[in-house]
């Protein structure tokens, strides 16, 4: 299985302009620009779809441990925060929070044990070579 996505980028750092497409064309055409990136702007930017691919792979790596330890996973919810450092022009992190609900017979232990292994072995953390950081709830 191949996934793909481009990106056409025009005119110099500070003053250009891009677009990414995806192959499901959820994206499409979408906006990045200098500012989308460092600053404030309309659009989107290469750290943050990282944050996002990260927060879905995680969020469903978690529900597909949970259905094999024999729950029913109810209600998950994550938020991937990436950390982006300009002084060393690189990712320096990315911590993710983990908050679960209605997910019948686990205990918050057991929860957390699952988010634990989840984040260790989601397809997108393996790829990722910075450290990741997790706070978990569970109600």
């Amino acid at each position: 299985m191949k996934r793909t996505a481009t990106a056409h980028w025009k005119g110099t750092l500070k003053e250009g302009k891009g677009e990414i497409t995806t192959q499901s064309t959820t994206l499409n055409k979408t906006q990045y620009s200098f500012k989308t990136r460092f600053e404030q702007g309309v659009g989107t930017n290469p750290e943050e779809l990282i944050a996002a691919a990260h927060a879905g792979c995680f969020t469903m790596a978690v529900g597909a441990a949970l259905t094999k330890a024999g729950f029913t996973p109810g209600d998950l919810d994550t938020e991937a925060i990436l950390d982006l450092d300009m002084a060393v022009s690189g990712i320096t992190g990315i911590h993710l929070e983990l908050k679960g609900a209605a997910i019948s017979g686990v205990t918050e232990a057991k929860f957390k044990e699952i988010a634990e292994g989840a984040k260790a072995n989601c397809i997108i953390s393996k790829v990722l070579s910075v450290p990741i950081t997790m706070n978990v709830s569970y109600k």
